[in-house]
């Protein structure tokens, strides 16, 4: 009789059924074969081994659609382009994944398979499960309501989530990383820039510089700390077709960056539809840690709904979905404290507003709230345009006045 080697089917006659040489059936061990090795004989004597197989096969199977990969770490493929990467940096973000998704484990009543659940629905963290609403948990994980609930708990005991002192506030702001416009003026209105943990909103009319903004903290946010970034990537997703790279070359070069290295940090989505578009912001949670994401840029916000939800009887429906969106990208400031969120918004006319200014931003007051922050665009003279603060909880009102130019945003 022919030996049979590890990987190949044969006929087991004492159970009648077919086996694969070198898998263990848990109950058929007293009929697997062994003529090998002794590994395989100790693996016989381990009822367990092959569950422990597959339930490390599902975490390894969840791992890959979080975007981790423990066998390339040289490079990145992310929406297409490639991202290279130092290696004991990609190694350092990689384990503070793997510790965050550990302290999840580790919470009560998290066994193998609820943990798989957690990770694909992209809640890998103990601060994306407390931050988020019992019901969404449910919805996307499939897990039950009383498991879900006490994850939730169980996660903002161990996170300390409750009342703080004004002082402890006052420290975390003091703390706070700021992203330059390139312009001192506007970043002097902004208290000192694009500041991370917040939602700040641009809308004006078209020409009025939203999207070369957004070019400009592209490029920005990758500098080091003392150049006014924050060392960090973006992910910017375009639901106007207007992100041009060879803008982001004339902004690089004009700081004396390798515009190659700065594209390859700038991980684009081109949203097609507003529930494209909420898809989108839903998986950037997931690697927003793992890709050392630092902004988050939606160019425009409101593009897709204006046209998809049309007429006073998809009104509700419109603000409801908006309202949800907003919540999506404000949770992802309260889970990653270092990033920022900018979007940029359209406007429209008010036909009863005889004096003054019939512009308005559009998406209501359901947009107004949501928004940490908002800034008005409108044109100067020329290349110049005027930045006017409507709405902030620490920052007056005020105007300030920067250029768009070949090189980018100028401040005057």
């Amino acid at each position: 009789m022919a030996t049979v080697k590890i990987g190949e089917p044969y006929y087991c006659t004492q159970c009648g059924r077919e086996h694969i040489k070198g898998k263990i059936y848990k109950n058929h061990l007293k009929y697997a074969r062994d003529e090998d090795s002794d590994k395989e004989k100790l693996e016989e004597n381990d009822e367990s081994y092959d569950e422990e197989k597959d339930e490390e096969k599902e975490i390894l199977e969840a791992f890959d659609e979080l975007g981790i990969d423990s066998d390339d770490k040289d490079k990145e493929v992310i929406n297409g382009a490639i991202v290279l990467d130092d290696e004991e940096e990609l190694a350092d973000r990689k384990a503070e994944v793997e510790e965050c998704i550990q302290q999840v484990k580790n919470l009560p009543g998290v066994g193998e398979a609820t943990l798989t659940k957690l990770i694909k629905a992209g809640f890998s963290s103990l601060e994306s499960i407390a931050y988020t609403p019992p019901s969404i948990i449910k919805e996307e994980s499939g897990l039950g309501d009383k498991t879900t609930a006490k994850l939730v708990k169980a996660s903002m005991d161990q996170l300390g989530i409750g009342f703080k002192s004004g002082s402890e506030i006052w420290e975390h702001r003091k703390n706070i990383a700021r992203i330059s416009t390139n312009s001192q003026e506007l970043d002097d209105l902004l208290g000192g820039g694009v500041e991370t943990g917040s939602l700040i909103e641009f809308f004006g009319e078209f020409r009025t510089g939203k999207t070369q903004i957004m070019h400009q903290l592209c490029v920005n946010v990758q500098l080091p700390k003392e150049s006014g970034g924050i060392e960090g990537r973006a992910l910017y997703i375009d639901t106007e077709g207007t992100f041009r790279p060879e803008r982001i070359i004339q902004m690089a070069e004009a700081l004396d960056l390798d515009y190659n290295r700065v594209l390859k940090n700038i991980i684009f989505g081109r949203a097609y539809n507003s529930d494209h578009q909420i898809l989108l912001i839903k998986e950037a949670a997931n690697i927003i840690k793992e890709k050392n994401i630092k902004l988050i840029i939606v160019d425009s916000l409101i593009g897709h709904f204006r046209s998809e939800y049309v007429g006073r009887g998809t009104l509700a429906n419109r603000q409801q979905l908006i309202n949800i969106h907003l919540h999506d990208l404000l949770r992802l400031c309260d889970i990653y404290p270092e990033l920022a969120v900018v979007v940029t918004n359209q406007v429209s006319a008010k036909p009863d507003v005889f004096y003054g200014n019939p512009l308005t931003a559009t998406g209501g007051n359901v947009v107004a709230h949501g928004s940490t922050i908002r800034v008005y665009l409108r044109k100067g003279k020329g290349e110049q345009r005027i930045a006017k603060i409507v709405d902030a909880p620490h920052l007056p009102e005020g105007e300030a006045v920067f250029s768009i130019t070949p090189e980018g945003i100028q401040g005057e």
